[in-house]
């Protein structure tokens, strides 16, 4: 038969005590780091669909000024054939070589801000890592 003695409510005291304890050296911080580090990939994933939505919407400018270009040189070449065959024949090759030229220069312009917004998702990847590894580690990390 179990014996309901002084012993039992020591031990349901030391049992409280150490929930307490444990409670404010173990389980809080825990929570705390756990929680910051939610909150940071909240913001990193925000930022993500920020520098997405950025890159959806220079795409989209893109396309526009392709199908600009296209219709503009579409006009010029057809008022270029009414001019003569010869004329036209020089024409037409000096407005393709423009707009090759500005295609080009504009897909290396888009390349590099894409680059660009890689680069930069890149490092704030790491530094994120980092941090979170750190945090979660409690140490260094190369």
């Amino acid at each position: 038969m179990v014996d309901v003695n002084s012993t039992v409510w020591i031990q349901m005291a030391n049992f409280l005590a150490l929930i307490l304890i444990l409670n404010f050296l173990l389980f809080r911080p825990v929570l705390k780091i756990i929680e910051k580090r939610n909150k940071k990939l909240e913001e990193s994933q925000e930022e993500i669909a920020s520098l997405d939505e950025t890159i959806e919407r220079k795409m989209a400018q893109y396309e526009e000024r392709i199908r600009q270009a296209r219709a503009e040189a579409s006009v010029q070449r057809d008022a270029i054939k009414e001019e003569g065959t010869e004329q036209s024949k020089v024409i037409i090759g000096k407005v393709r070589d423009d707009l090759s030229k500005k295609l080009e220069d504009f897909k290396a312009q888009l390349q590099k801000e894409t680059d660009a917004a890689r680069d930069s998702l890149r490092e704030q990847t790491r530094m994120i890592a980092a941090e979170i590894s750190e945090k979660v580690l409690g140490r260094g990390v190369q």
